[in-house]
């Protein structure tokens, strides 16, 4: 008599442990169910498998798409040549610059936390990324602030530059 036999008659399939079998697979099914039912619900398991799959497929990173529009809102704003317009052009390319190097793992609460993480190989121009960086914060903390649309030009074009270095289109 070997092993499985031994088992299979220690555990009798009539009476109560017959009534186990049943409770435990039912337990069993209900817990399956339930665990794929929380993992369809989880936000970051849906976004880490949308995000591998999109990358996988597009040869392109997660978000791109999302960014371009972003982006392209920021570049309108800068059309209507307005001072206001211009000011909020530059931080909101700041902004997305911010986001972009969060989602790449680059970790701190702002975005100059993150840009001391990022060197150069990376990111070719951060000095220049720094400079933008300060001109935003000077937008930000100074309301006397002047900037001139063509400022504003120059700092957008070095946020567009760092994304582009960043393959975010």
């Amino acid at each position: 008599m070997n092993h499985q036999d031994l088992a299979i008659e220690f555990l009798p399939s009539s009476g109560i442990f017959l009534y186990l079998k049943i409770i435990f697979i039912i337990f069993f099914i209900f817990s399956f169910v339930g665990i794929i039912i929380l993992l369809l619900k989880n936000s970051w398991l849906k976004r880490r498998i949308l995000e591998d799959w999109t990358e996988f497929f597009t040869y392109n990173p997660f978000g791109v798409k999302k960014t371009f529009k972003q982006w392209q809102k920021v570049v309108k704003r800068l059309e209507v040549a307005n001072e206001a317009e211009c000011k909020l052009a530059v931080i909101e390319s700041d902004s997305l610059l911010d986001d972009v190097l969060e989602k790449a793992g680059y970790s701190g609460e702002t975005i100059g936390e993150r840009l001391k993480q990022v060197d150069s190989a990376v990111l070719p121009n951060i000095e220049n990324v720094w400079q933008a960086h300060k001109i935003r914060n000077n937008i930000v903390h100074d309301p006397d602030y002047r900037l001139t649309l063509e400022q504003a030009k120059k700092t957008v074009a070095i946020y567009e530059q760092a994304l582009r270095d960043l393959e975010m289109f």
